[in-house]
């Protein structure tokens, strides 16, 4: 009898724990799907970050192939020049006649100089800003472009500003000023050649932000203005991830 009892108790005395373990068991798989949403977030931050990368690498491309181009033709000027210069100096065997006494010089053409420098100076302020954005220092390159929006509001490289500008914060998860700084890109400068891509960094910041009606109009504007192009299919995968718009079946 006392062997029954103690059986009975020790029975009764696991039967908790066990409840317990059954009640752990029926709570994992949130925990299993949360830790799964965490992952796909994760890979989509990573994502971003290559695809910055990658941007950053095809800039640099860019930049070789038209200093190359440059080059190039500032040599063919000069050969040019120098072969019109020629034929000149052959005939040029007859006496001098006095040279007039000089002018005094336009004024007008004094302000060619300070205008290279102040074009020297703005490249320079933006390379240094992709500069940091090329080493990961997103912080330093946001803050460097940003500067050089407010310095330079005339260059032609501000809207290429914006672009990077907002690269930077997005990479780092600022999604609200990255955000804005696409958005104005498009508005101010619509036919600059990332307009497009522009667009879709637009929606990947409304998705972050959970705005996610937003987001759909984006994509469903880029759908529409480029079909049959990747822009197209990059947009529709991104539509097919957001949720269902509230109150459809």
């Amino acid at each position: 009898m006392a062997a029954s009892a103690a059986m009975i108790v020790a029975g009764a005395g696991s039967s908790p724990a066990r409840a317990q373990d059954a009640d752990s068991s029926v709570a994992a798989p949130p925990s299993n799907s949360l830790a799964l949403v965490n992952q796909i977030q994760a890979m989509r931050d990573q994502m971003q970050q290559m695809q910055g990368q990658i941007e950053v690498l095809q800039h640099q491309l860019q930049q070789l192939q038209q200093t190359g181009k440059d080059q190039y033709v500032d040599l063919d000027s000069r050969i040019g020049k120098l072969e019109h210069a020629q034929p000149a100096q052959a005939g040029s065997s007859a006496p001098a006649t006095p040279a007039a006494a000089p002018t005094a010089p336009a004024s007008a053409p004094a302000a060619t100089p300070a205008s290279a420098a102040d074009k020297a100076a703005a490249q320079a302020e933006f390379d240094a800003a992709f500069k940091s954005l090329r080493s990961g220092n997103y912080v330093d390159s946001a803050r460097g472009f940003r500067a050089f929006i407010d310095k330079h509001p005339d260059s032609p490289l501000v809207s290429n500003a914006y672009y990077w500008l907002g690269s930077s914060y997005q990479i780092t998860q600022n999604y609200q000023p990255a955000l804005a700084a696409f958005q104005t890109l498009l508005r101010k400068y619509p036919d600059n050649p990332r307009a497009a891509e522009t667009q879709l960094r637009i929606a990947d910041c409304q998705i972050a932000l959970k705005d996610y009606a937003a987001a759909r109009a984006t994509l469903q504007a880029v759908v529409k203005a480029h079909p049959g192009t990747s822009l197209e299919k990059r947009a529709r995968d991104r539509m097919q991830d957001l949720p269902a718009p509230s109150g459809a079946k």
